[in-house]
């Protein structure tokens, strides 16, 4: 139980009663109710607990009432309770003196109700109100909880929180800065890291108080939340929602943006690396700049990857969803683990991750392919282009270049791919300019074996030899990705070689096939080619 005395007063039936003495008191808590039937009920008092009593105790000797009184006060009794009309009459003047002058409540209790009435009237309040906390706070929790679900940009972060709780709050920073604050307090009672420790607890100054919240990343303290309430005890329900609060910031905080001035930092920094690209910026700039942040992007090697939405034919459309995929990627835990830099340019967004984990750039592929597979939406899906590893800072330029072809030649190509390498299509940049009429002769070359025979059939054996090709001549690959047995492969690749007459353990003839589907991929797209020049 935690009523207040005068919220206690307003709880029928002890509503029918008065407070007859020590007015100022009566902001006491009441933690628990006890019936008084022992003279040396002083040694068992706890703090916050409130008295009933008939005065039977007391009759006899007011001097002993008085005397009782003091050590309640000093034991922190919330208040006593008389019932008169059994034993006394009136409450007497000097005990009544006494109360007022120690701030004890004093009570005198109606005649017509028992103690367990007035008991049962306190203890349903009290369950009342608690059912209402708890109904309010899993309310809240719910709206966080569908918050934290959304990538939402810092400002609206602190916005939408501080609607959710209903309450003034305040963000410290892990160097003691204001991130932000809605309570009105001064910045420098704010900012005072002495008052600080790493534990949640309550903070009582002359004039507010606020429950603190640490902002932990693993188990590094980065800064502080304070909700500023005024009632002077909360429930453990209500303390229990400014922790999952506290929780929600520091998720947003640490990991979505990590920490708020190095984010700034980064965003500089991509704003250099745009002018570089297109206005000429002198590199030796961005690299100073790079140097002196430790940003550590381009030491030993790095790479470049730009994502579009190539379908998004209205401009508008298409910025916005850029400007979410950006948040996107800045909140995404496995792109955050790469530390890259993410800017919006004409082309789409373009990030610029340090190659550490000399993989070839899977690692990049994987965490991009992580953050797409989240999309319900397949039409709205991005794509996204991976330039070749760059050992030098001068040679940024060139790996934007490479996702700009990269993502033209798919979109020429009209390919379903959503992660592209430019190592993968490189040998199409070298032979894209090669006349058609050519390249359909290659093709009749070396696929001629196959024309004449059932469409279906040629369709069929055309998909295995083109997924043989892709994944190196590995045959447990090539079953695995047509969903067919290894034997049935086998057999396949086989028949393949005597129509075509080729040997499939001589690289000579496996590059001509790999080079005939290329044109053949070339030829296949002049269609499109023709119906955008109309």
């Amino acid at each position: 139980m935690f009523l207040t005395v005068e919220q206690a007063l307003s709880v029928y039936p002890l509503s029918e009663g008065k407070l007859i003495a020590g007015r100022s008191g009566s902001h006491r808590v009441v933690k628990s109710v006890n019936v008084m039937d022992a003279p040396d009920i002083t040694d068992w008092i706890k703090e916050g607990e409130m008295l009933l009593t008939t005065a039977y105790l007391l009759k006899d000797d007011p001097e002993d009432a008085m005397k009782l009184l003091r050590k309640l006060n000093e034991r922190g009794c919330a208040g006593l309770g008389i019932k008169l009309g059994r034993f006394w009459k009136t409450i007497p003047d000097n005990l009544a003196e006494q109360a007022d002058a120690l701030g004890f409540p004093l009570i005198e209790l109606p005649y017509q109700f028992t103690f367990s009435d007035q008991m049962n009237g306190l203890f349903q309040a009290e369950m009342k109100r608690n059912t209402g906390i708890l109904q309010e706070v899993l309310a809240k929790q719910v709206r966080l909880m569908r918050f934290a679900l959304q990538a939402e940009p810092i400002h609206r972060l602190f916005e939408a929180i501080a609607d959710v709780i209903g309450e003034p709050f305040a963000v410290i920073g892990s160097r003691g800065q204001l991130v932000y604050a809605s309570s009105g307090v001064p910045e420098g009672d704010l900012a005072d890291e002495k008052q600080y420790s790493p534990r949640a607890k309550w903070i009582k100054m002359n004039d507010w108080q606020a429950y603190r919240v640490p902002l932990m990343k693993q188990d590094q303290c980065t800064g502080y939340a304070l909700f500023f309430n005024t009632r002077m005890l909360l429930s453990s329900v209500e303390e229990g929602l400014y922790l999952q609060t506290g929780e929600l910031l520091s998720y947003h905080l640490n990991f979505n943006y990590e920490d708020y001035f190095e984010h700034s930092a980064q965003k500089d920094f991509g704003l250099l690396i745009k002018r570089h690209l297109k206005h000429g910026l002198p590199i030796e700039t961005v690299a100073e700049y790079e140097h002196r942040w430790e940003i550590d992007l381009f030491s030993p090697s790095y790479r470049c990857a730009l994502t579009d939405f190539p379908s998004s034919s209205q401009p508008d459309v298409r910025t916005e969803k850029l400007e979410v995929l950006k948040r996107e990627y800045l909140s995404h835990a496995r792109l955050q683990e790469l530390k890259g830099v993410h800017v919006i340019v004409e082309e789409g967004v373009l990030s610029v991750f340090p190659d550490r984990a000399d993989d070839g750039g899977e690692s990049v592929l994987s965490a991009l392919h992580s953050c797409f597979s989240g999309k319900s939406d397949r039409a709205d899906v991005p794509t996204a282009a991976l330039s070749s590893g760059k050992k030098k800072p001068d040679q940024l330029f060139e790996a934007f270049d490479e996702c700009r072809q990269t993502l033209r030649l798919a979109k020429d190509w009209r390919m379903n791919d959503r992660l592209l390498k430019f190592e993968t299509l490189d040998m199409a940049f070298i032979f894209e300019s090669v006349p058609k009429e050519k390249m359909k002769a290659f093709c009749d070359r070396w696929l001629g074996g196959l024309i004449g025979r059932d469409p279906e059939y040629v369709q069929e054996m055309m998909r295995t030899l083109e997924t043989y090709l892709d994944n190196d001549g590995q045959l447990n690959e090539t079953a695995k990705r047509l969903f067919i047995h290894r034997n049935t492969a086998t057999y396949r690749i086989e028949k393949l070689g005597e129509l075509l007459e080729v040997d499939f353990k001589r690289i000579d003839d496996v590059l001509r096939l790999k080079l005939a589907f290329l044109f053949k991929r070339l030829l296949g797209r002049e269609p499109a080619t023709a119906e955008r020049a109309r």
